[in-house]
């Protein structure tokens, strides 16, 4: 679990407009979102039922794309 010890920074009311974190927790954060978001992206293909080729093939079909 991540030890988020944030800050708060608040307004002239006191009304908390954001929040102030180490950079580490900062880092870890960003690193636990990339691993969610490519989890999310394999269920969506995983779910399409499109056809699949070898890696190899979609290196190749990568590659040709970029140059």
């Amino acid at each position: 679990m991540i030890d988020l010890r944030e800050r708060f920074v608040v307004d002239a009311s006191g009304a908390r407009i954001g929040v102030l974190l180490d950079m580490d927790v900062y880092n870890e954060l960003l690193e636990v979102l990339e691993e969610l978001d490519e989890m999310q992206e394999f269920d969506e293909a995983m779910a399409e039922k499109d056809e699949t080729i070898p890696f190899e093939q979609a290196i190749n079909e990568i590659d040709q794309e970029r140059t």
